[in-house]
């Protein structure tokens, strides 16, 4: 018998959960191969040697020399995304969401291998790019190959898939409850103990492995001072401002991804072209090109003059858009904080209620939240990159300000315009199913017309032609326990001198049940399975006393019952 309960769960959860935690040691290891990457390509294209030490490109001694670099990380990428596989183009998030929602979590191993290879060549070429995104897809390859190798679902998959994204994400900022929320918000498509608790779990993991492979700690330690009684029209300000530039941000990367689709050729090319372009940035501004963690520590600490962040934040937010467009390899979280910091601090002079470091932090955030749509995540992330608590409210407030804002104008976020564009619609709108709320003992027909076993075929079709009742199919009961279903043509159909008993032995066919303790959305997937307008509902497998009928029609009701909730306006008196 199913009880009722406040979770769907079964004993599957376990292997979930400890496949998981071995997801999660993976994934910290693949995110530190990852940045080893990174360092050595940057090493071997602007200084010519062979190290894994971390030196920035801005200390590159190459002159105009650079602005090829970068075109030729663009060309590298895109010969790999030709021959290799082109699921490497793109910066993650939106290619992770696609495969999770509409190719049942399935990665190949190319994906595995080439993208991070592809991605540790395009940033360690100057290509102005976080390596979160790219260690996301590379930790969802993992997991969902993990996941094919073994007998489970394509939900279990899923689960899996994003608690590979999800643990590399951690590895890589060390925030693992942002990173759990990043699955919730972008990823899982739901709220639930069979993907919450693995995608947790292996962030956990993820986050107790780091200091072995990365420096302890915060990424960009913070304190600063609590937020004064103006500083609540400040976020406001700040908000606003923040997601009206979101808007600008995802137009315009629309448009630019919209005109290399109009170039007359291969788009085996393009990240070259995009490159280019971020050559010619980063000759002007050396520090645009790279990561540039160590530019958000330098905005958030309040150590650049105004003059140089409109020049970097400028520059860094043109070759982002330029090489993102171009459809090459990188990540989108880094580039954002940079943007969203240094709007932050170029506010900072006319913002009351707090100093120049906390705009620059709420700033951050707000871009992150509007931008990705993601505001929990922005939230939770800026504090676990910076363990400012006394910033933890005026930085929610801006994230929050920012997002509506760009909930109501835009239609589409930087995440989903690209899977729009292939006509594949994403809804994002989280809310408990009325199916799952509903059980099937408050939808069955308890009135329902029931025929004998034994009773002759004559009078039931009597029954029937003397009643309104036009269910698709009929109860057959012996003592008042279910005997079998037949359908209304059947019984008009048949001859007048045959019981109902051997109506249904002669219809040989397979009885389903549905059970009262059962939720509606889980009658409603076996009449769909087995492609039934109505169920018996009886008391048990093995009981199966007949308590009555469930047509597909019922279950309409708590739709509709939901979508009056949410359409009827009333006034109380």
């Amino acid at each position: 018998m199913t009880f009722q309960r406040d979770y769907a769960v079964n004993r599957r959860l376990i292997l979930l959960a400890g496949l998981a935690v071995i997801i999660g040691a993976v994934s910290t290891v693949a995110a530190k191969v990852l940045i080893l990457l990174i360092r050595f390509f940057t090493n071997l294209f602007f200084f010519q040697s062979v190290s894994l030490a971390d030196h920035s490109p801005a200390h590159q001694q190459l002159g105009a020399w650079v602005i090829l670099i970068p075109a030729l990380g663009g060309l590298l990428v895109g010969l790999m995304a030709r021959y290799g596989s082109d699921k490497i183009r793109g910066h993650g998030i939106p290619e992770a969401m696609e495969t999770i929602l509409f190719g049942k979590s399935r990665m190949s191993a190319k994906v595995a291998v080439l993208k991070p290879l592809s991605s540790g060549i395009v940033i360690g070429s100057g290509g102005p790019f976080g390596a979160e995104g790219p260690i996301i897809m590379t930790g969802g390859s993992l997991g969902s190959l993990m996941a094919q190798y073994l007998h489970v679902s394509a939900n279990e998959r899923k689960t899996l898939l994003v608690a590979g994204a999800c643990a590399g994400m951690t590895a890589i900022f060390g925030t693992p409850i942002a990173a759990m929320l990043l699955a919730i918000e972008l990823l899982l498509f739901e709220l639930r103990p069979r993907s919450l608790l693995p995608v947790g779990l292996a962030c956990a993991v993820a986050a107790f492995l780091r200091p072995l492979c990365f420096e302890a700690g915060p990424l960009f330690p913070l304190q600063t001072a609590p937020v004064q009684l103006m500083g609540l029209l400040s976020c406001v300000v700040t908000g606003l401002v923040i997601g009206l530039l979101t808007i600008l941000i995802t137009k315009g990367l629309h448009r630019i991804e919209d005109g290399f689709a109009k170039l007359p050729i291969h788009w085996m090319w393009w990240p070259a072209l995009g490159g280019l372009i971020v050559g010619l940035g980063g000759y002007w501004a050396p520090r645009a090109l790279g990561v540039g963690y160590d530019v958000i520590g330098d905005l958030l600490n309040n150590r650049l003059d105004l003059a140089i962040i409109a020049m970097l934040v400028g520059v860094k937010l043109c070759i982002w858009l330029f090489a993102l467009g171009s459809g090459t390899s990188g990540g989108v979280l880094a580039p954002l904080l940079i943007v969203g910091a240094g709007a932050g601090a170029l506010l900072a002079p006319w913002l009351p209620g707090g100093s120049a470091e906390l705009w620059a932090l709420a700033g951050m955030a707000a871009l992150l939240g509007s931008a990705l749509g993601a505001p929990l995540t922005a939230i939770v992330f800026a504090f676990g990159l910076t363990h400012d608590s006394d910033a933890f409210l005026p930085v929610a407030l801006t994230t929050l300000v920012a997002w509506g804002l760009t909930a109501l104008l835009l239609g589409r976020s930087i995440m989903t315009e690209k899977i729009a564009k292939r006509g594949l619609h994403v809804y994002r709108e989280y809310g408990v199913d009325p199916l799952e709320r509903s059980h099937v003992g408050e939808l069955l027909r308890h009135d329902a017309v029931v025929f004998e076993a034994e009773q002759m075929a004559a009078h039931a079709q009597q029954t029937l032609k003397s009643t309104a009742c036009e269910l698709p199919c009929y109860p057959v009961v012996t003592a008042g326990k279910l005997v079998g279903m037949l359908g209304l043509a059947e019984i008009l159909g048949a001859s007048s001198d045959v019981t109902l008993i051997m109506l249904i032995k002669q219809g040989n066919a397979t009885t389903q049940f549905a059970y009262p303790e059962e939720s509606a959305r889980v009658a409603a997937a076996r009449m769909s399975e087995c492609a039934m307008q109505c169920l018996p509902v009886v008391t048990s497998a093995t009981d199966q006393r007949l308590l009555g009928v469930l047509v597909a029609s019922d279950l309409l009701r708590p739709g509709a019952e939901a979508f009056g909730h949410d359409q009827m306006r009333e006034r109380i008196r």
